[in-house]
């Protein structure tokens, strides 16, 4: 089995660093039942690939190893995939070759682990229940996935396919360690979750350090961690539990003042600000715009605990709210609060409760008029922006997209807020004016919509108002 990684990156070679596997000599690693052996088809300023091959020894799987799941006939010992096939073999190699980069450690380079490269996987070859499970497992995660399928038997084409593909990832800006985070994880699962080790608490803890960052917000986590720790309850539930709680990030829905959030953490709001309340300036200016544009089908990206949605849902020209958060519990609470269970069935058409990542491409989000997305970008990683980006406005592309966020120029205004701290203990930035402006033009000029952005709350003349908000129309 044979996994190759590509990047265009100038200079590229820089992939060796990040591996720590020099490119100018094969190296060979003992792995279970075989040997891994690592080396540069390419290895020029331009374009470097490395590869890893996976050599298992047949015989030596069966003396110490298990055997295929349920014995089909008598040699199916011995002929079987297991040594041709990418699986947990190809993760538990990929782990021990390239251990250094999958834990973001660069001594030579130290700024190279989180550097964003142009990167190409190949893995030859997955087996997977069609290319569709592929799309779902690698799609999420960003990637552009291309699966070849291979025929059963290409001496019978009437045969048809089989159930084996080469698989091809592409991605534009993705940090190496991430990548093979990803293959670590996904591998095994795609293998009907035979992993041909014992599986054990050590093994949850492994997928919760691999998968963090990314399992708990991808709409497949649920099967993934079934198939990886292959369906035992004792493990599977307890992580399960542990994934959906890292999931959920703090809210500003109780933001009952123009700080966004600091009340709420025990900071008291300015005395002319004390009845105000921002978030439902916020809501109600949001909801305001979306009856001025006449959408009829609605988005909201990041619905909390319905707020929003409760306000939508009073607008009789509302045919559908998709109501979208990454946060299960959070689901649950809109759920109570907006009384779904009691509503009408009319009214009950009209609301999809649904759980999802803004940082995953799902196709459920195509086809809508507007989509509110409040108070929602700075509770993610500035890196990660372009990745929203291109969810919302390059691939659901609604007709509207308003976008509320903090202004940093008015935190100056309360005493009790220091020099560089944010609102909100789960911000990861927060940005002045100036520095909304210019990512929503740069937005709206790549992807073909037109901008306005306006204050939100009463206006300071030196700092402006206290929030900000942009719309966005194509």
């Amino acid at each position: 089995m044979l996994l190759t990684i590509t990047t265009t990156h100038q200079p590229a070679t820089d992939l060796g660093y990040l591996l720590h596997k020099n490119p100018a000599r094969l190296q060979t690693l003992e792995v279970a039942a075989g040997h891994a052996h690592i080396f540069y088809p390419e290895a020029t300023a331009e374009r470097c690939t490395a590869a890893l091959l996976l050599d298992l020894d047949p015989i030596g799987l069966v003396r110490n190893h298990r055997g295929p799941a349920g014995e089909g006939f008598a040699l199916e010992q011995y002929v079987n995939d297991r040594p041709y096939v990418a699986s947990s073999f190809l993760s538990a190699a990929l782990a021990k070759a390239f251990n250094t980069a999958m834990n973001g450690t660069c001594k030579d380079r130290p700024e190279l682990p989180d550097t964003l490269l142009p990167l190409e996987a190949t893995v030859a070859v997955v087996p997977a229940a069609g290319a569709e499970q592929l799309h779902r497992l690698f799609g999420p995660l960003g990637y552009a996935v291309e699966a070849e399928a291979h025929p059963l038997d290409p001496t019978v084409p009437a045969w048809g396919a089989g159930r084996y593909f080469t698989l091809r990832l592409r991605h534009p800006a993705r940090r190496l360690r991430d990548l093979l985070s990803h293959l670590y994880v996904l591998l095994p699962v795609l293998d009907r979750g035979d992993k041909h080790y014992w599986i054990n608490q050590a093994e949850a803890e492994k997928l919760l350090l691999r998968g963090a960052g990314w399992l708990p917000e991808h709409p497949e986590r649920e099967f993934i961690t079934r198939r990886y720790l292959r369906n035992l309850a004792q493990y599977v539930n307890p992580t399960l539990a542990r994934l959906l709680a890292a999931d959920e990030p703090a809210s500003d829905d109780t933001e009952t003042a123009a700080i966004g959030g600091a009340e709420a953490a025990g900071e008291p709001a300015p005395a002319d600000e004390k009845t105000q309340k921002l978030h439902a300036l916020r809501l109600d200016r949001v909801t305001e715009e979306i009856q001025r544009l006449g959408a009829q089908r609605v988005l909201d990206l990041g619905c909390g605990e319905g707020q929003l949605v409760r306000r939508l849902l009073r607008l009789p020209q509302i045919e559908h709210i998709l109501a979208l958060d990454v946060s299960w519990q959070e689901l649950q609470r809109a759920q109570q609060r907006l009384h779904v269970a009691e509503m009408p069935p009319r009214q009950r058409e009209r609301l999809t409760l649904t759980q999802g990542s803004l940082l995953y491409h799902d196709p459920r989000l195509a086809g809508y008029d507007a989509a509110a997305v409040v108070e929602v970008i700075e509770h993610l990683d500035e890196s990660r922006l372009a990745t929203f980006e291109q969810v919302v406005f390059a691939r659901a592309r609604p007709g509207a997209v308003l976008v509320t966020t903090p202004n940093a120029d008015y935190n100056q205004r309360y005493e009790t807020l220091s020099a560089g701290q944010f609102r909100h203990h789960d911000h990861r930035f927060e940005w002045t004016r100036a520095q909304f402006e210019a990512w929503a033009a740069g937005v709206a000029a790549r992807h073909g919509y037109r901008l306005r952005v306006e204050p939100l709350g009463p206006p300071d003349a030196e700092v402006g108002a206290p929030s900000q908000l942009a719309v966005f129309e194509r």
